[in-house]
């Protein structure tokens, strides 16, 4: 078969367009991405487990499957997944070196999903430890360096997933996401994630957590990176759906998005927290899209959800959450050794965080009754608005930082922010359980990415992929490494 002028940077939907065509085979699909892997990921060391054999066999069988009229979603297309998800057989460690040697005895169902839709797994993506970082490097595998400055962190923790997008090394990836884990990456690669809805993608199999489905995990999702908006919604077909026990008997339709048209959409621009500076350029870009929004005839207002405020107090029950979900199985002087970690969101957030260190039953029944009442405040929110739009994160790609977490800082707008803020935006979605798209717009004098992020209705995840997609084609930049050829 004649090779088809395909571009690694092509999205994953064009290129399984050309593998439907014939004009490509699946096998010479995966050797396209295995030569541009063994040319750039030595620098990069985004993917850092690789299951060639197996991907070269799953290759061969889509191939077969295609000649004899078989079809899948993925059916060919080679794909990553991060190293906090389960791959049977392969490496899960969460950079970790006690876990080192950790094989998972079973795919996650996520995984088993993609493995349904006829994917080929390369191998599986960089992270910090315990995916507790906004940078991806740790003693197991090392660090992991951003496609458009060697010098700079891809983000965390789905940063080697997101670096290996960039370049061109893998057109899909899965990742997972808790306090921006999926969307900081996207934006500082310029590329697109998506936070899914809190219950729309089954969750258990991602380490560390729990391994099995648990509904009193909260936050933490599991969801797609790639280079194109379509491939979100194509990604996120292939994965949504009940966790295992509860596909006995639900199914999950989500709605389509609600306009087809960037001039329909109704836009919500968060107002700014007042505690917390954002990178002047980054304000710029959204203050650009604004007027991009404005011009290609959305209706486009600073507005907030009934009771937000300056988000501080939002904020707070976010990180309770959050420390609750980080110190899952702990033991309460485990709990109290950790306690300097605490400090890294800031003295004005010293007791939220602590609460979450030492939380009872109680408390935690006490804090989703509160986290109840302000997705509540969303759900009439967004009978008047599509999407809101907000930063992504507070800086563009940092660089590589390696003094001890609790003692890094920004200087923003000549203020300095603790490092752990970078939390905040990602927070917003996250609380409330929101859909959120990562997308990228603009970039930095310096040449860095910088992305913003549409927050969309819960369950309603089409509307604000649909709005990135949408933004992209009438009034975004197309963003794409040099060197990368």
């Amino acid at each position: 078969m004649d090779v088809a002028p395909i571009d690694a940077f092509d999205s994953a939907t064009a290129m399984l367009d050309a593998l439907n065509k014939r004009q490509i085979s699946a096998v010479d699909l995966l050797d396209l991405h295995l030569r541009r892997i063994e040319r750039y990921n030595p620098a990069l060391n985004a993917i850092v487990t690789f299951d060639l054999e197996h991907a070269h066999q799953a290759a061969i069988a889509a191939d077969e499957a295609r000649a004899q009229g078989e079809n899948g979603a993925l059916l060919g297309l080679p794909v990553t997944i991060k190293d906090t998800i389960d791959v049977m057989g392969l490496p899960g460690t969460a950079g970790v070196e006690r876990y080192k040697d950790r094989r998972p005895k079973k795919d996650a169902p996520l995984v088993e999903h993609v493995r349904a839709a006829g994917a080929v797994i390369i191998g599986k993506t960089n992270v910090p430890p315990y995916a507790g970082d906004w940078q991806s490097v740790n003693h197991v595998f090392g660090r992991t360096n951003n496609p458009w400055d060697l010098s700079r962190t891809p983000g965390g923790s789905t940063g080697g997933g997101a670096a290996a997008l960039s370049a061109g090394l893998s057109p899909l990836e899965f990742g997972s996401d808790i306090g921006g884990s999926i969307r900081i990456p996207a934006a500082f690669c310029g590329i697109y994630g998506h936070k899914p809805s809190e219950t729309a993608v089954p969750r258990s199999g991602h380490f560390p957590g729990t391994p099995l489905p648990n509904a009193a995990t909260v936050l933490s999702v599991l969801g797609p990176l790639a280079r194109d908006a379509s491939d979100l919604e194509l990604a996120l077909d292939v994965i949504a759906g009940p966790d295992a026990g509860e596909d006995t008997a639900w199914l999950l339709q989500l709605p389509p998005a609600r306009h087809e048209r960037l001039s329909d959409f109704r836009v919500a621009v968060l107002p700014s927290l007042t505690w917390l500076p954002v990178d002047a350029e980054i304000l710029a870009a959204q203050v650009e899209c604004v007027s991009a929004l404005r011009h290609a005839g959305c209706r486009v207002e600073t507005a907030a959800p009934e009771g937000f405020g300056d988000f501080s107090d939002w904020y707070e029950l976010y990180l309770r959450l959050l420390f609750v979900m980080m110190y899952i199985g702990e033991t309460t002087k485990k709990r109290l050794q950790n306690a300097e970690l605490m400090r890294v969101f800031g003295d004005r957030f010293l007791n939220a965080s602590a609460s979450g260190i030492m939380a009872s039953a109680s408390d935690y029944v006490l804090w989703h009754n509160q986290r109840e009442i302000y997705r509540a405040m969303w759900r009439t929110f967004f009978r008047e608005w599509d999407v809101v739009l907000t930063p992504t994160n507070i800086v563009p790609a940092f660089p590589h930082n390696d003094t001890p977490f609790q003692e890094r800082t920004f200087t923003i707008n000549d203020i300095t922010v603790p490092y752990a803020r970078q939390s905040a935006y990602a927070g917003i979605a996250t609380l409330g359980g929101q859909p959120a798209t990562a997308f990228p717009f603009a970039l930095t004098r310096a040449g860095l990415p910088i992305g913003l992020q549409a927050i969309g209705p819960y369950l309603e995840d089409r509307t604000p992929i649909r709005f990135a997609a949408l933004v992209a084609r009438e009034c975004g930049k197309i963003l794409r490494p040099r060197g990368y050829d």
